[in-house]
């Protein structure tokens, strides 16, 4: 990754366009803040209770899935710079601050990974490398939570038969495309609640009132409306991604951050065409899932349905990638109109965000706390206090979080617990109470 002028202004005027973005309720990165946010602009929420729960659903991610990530590949991902950006954008008082503070956040993100790296791995029990155990098992758990919501809203009889046929995908549809396990587990997950959810409201036959009708159709002209910021952010996006400083997803950092380092061009091109095919697979598995929040919320994705991430891989130059990564968000949202209108005769679509928002914090918190446990015992297992002995330090923080009325929230207890554990191990090695082994 390559700090050079254009790179740092790239970077913060990306991070200020998403972070004011944010503030404006306009878009978010993270799927589970998007239900949250017309709870705000509806009046019923306080920015202060919306910016914590922002903070709460985003920082394990931000800890471990995006500084982890970031470290290892020398890339920036979406996890460190838009989920940062949510929260920065949600969380400042003024419209104006909110650029300002999310482009600092960018300059900060782009100069001080390699300062992180090398004192956090310098460190006797390695932090760094543990917790990178934090986040193995989100995007998996995530993945789930379209079950979850099904149970919520169908029972647990229809539940346990869409986890059936979702495992079965699961295992067996990798095999035969190039679409990862967890991409089928959430593509179906979410067919599945739709089909669900438009099949009950056909057998009752409703008639619904032309105001329910229309509050699809309301929320994506809120959209609309919002269509220059969202088209602008979509190309300084895709040219982020032309320039090789950032890399859309689990799915291509890994092999981008080999293409970047091989010598031979055409082998290099090579991978990345593969990489972009692979994005581009994982783009369709989460549409239904975005255009879904996004005409039930009126909040739209900062890189809209993430084809953006594979027009700024493949473009031949910046600016050539800046045009289409507009020219794919202008697509988009003109085409979400039409969901829209179809979703507004059905409301149990509408009566399923409120599940989708609780099944992804439950998912997601779980994910966080076994991976979280897991980078305990990792950082305990380097010390005599062994694997046993992180686990109890984790557990001791986490319990007492729960004995006190949850102080921290769940979301972010597991992540937290960890890094204070790495931190114990620390002092403890260098008073002689937990030597290395």
């Amino acid at each position: 990754m390559e700090l050079s002028v254009l790179n740092v202004i790239i970077v913060m005027l990306v991070c200020a366009m998403t972070a004011f973005m944010s503030h404006m309720g306009m878009a978010v990165f993270h799927d589970g803040i998007r239900p949250v946010i017309p709870e705000y602009i509806e009046g019923r929420m306080h920015r202060g209770e919306m910016a914590s729960i922002a903070f709460g659903l985003s920082v394990g991610f931000i800890a471990s899935v995006g500084i982890g990530n970031a470290l290892v590949t020398n890339l920036l991902n979406p996890w460190l710079l838009f989920l940062a950006t949510d929260i920065i954008g949600i969380a400042a008082p003024k419209k104006w601050l909110a650029p300002i503070f999310g482009a600092l956040w960018g300059l900060i993100c782009l100069t001080g990974i390699g300062g992180i790296n090398a004192v956090l791995t310098g460190m006797p029990v390695d932090l760094i490398s543990a917790m990178g155990d934090v986040g193995t098992y989100v995007v998996t758990g995530f993945a789930l939570f379209p079950i979850v919501a099904i149970i919520m809203q169908f029972g647990m009889k229809t539940g346990v038969i869409t986890a059936l046929i979702v495992l079965v995908f699961r295992f067996s549809g990798p095999k035969f495309s190039t679409i990862s396990a967890d991409a089928w587990t959430m593509m179906v997950g979410v067919i599945a609640l739709v089909v669900l959810c438009i099949l009950k409201d056909v057998r009752k036959k409703e008639k619904t009132e032309d105001e329910d009708m229309n509050i699809f159709s309301e929320r994506t002209a809120r959209i609309r409306k919002n269509l220059p910021f969202l088209m602008i952010a979509g190309a300084l996006i895709a040219v982020a991604c032309n320039v090789h400083i950032l890399a859309g997803s689990d799915v291509s950092m890994f092999d981008l951050s080999k293409a970047y380092a091989m010598t031979d061009s055409v082998a290099a091109q090579s991978l990345i065409k593969t990489v972009a095919t692979n994005e581009f697979m994982r783009a369709l598995s989460f549409i239904p899932l975005i255009a879904t929040t996004a005409v039930t919320t009126g909040v739209y994705g900062v890189a809209g349905f993430t084809f953006i991430y594979v027009a700024g891989y493949i473009c031949p130059n910046p600016i050539v990638a800046a045009i289409a990564g507009a020219v794919i968000i202008f697509v988009e949202v003109m085409l979400l109109g039409f969901i829209g209108k179809f979703l507004g005769h059905f409301p149990s679509m509408r009566d399923a965000s409120d599940n989708i928002r609780s099944a992804m914090n439950t998912c997601v918190e779980f994910a966080l706390l076994i991976g979280s446990t897991a980078a305990c015992c990792t950082m305990g297992a380097s010390t005599s206090a062994g694997a046993a002995g992180g686990f109890a330090l984790g557990a001791c923080i986490y319990l007492i979080n729960e004995m006190t009325g949850r102080k921290i929230m769940r979301m972010a207890i597991g992540p937290i617990a960890a890094i204070a554990t790495g931190v114990i191990l620390n002092l403890t090695y260098l008073i002689g109470l937990t030597p290395l082994v």
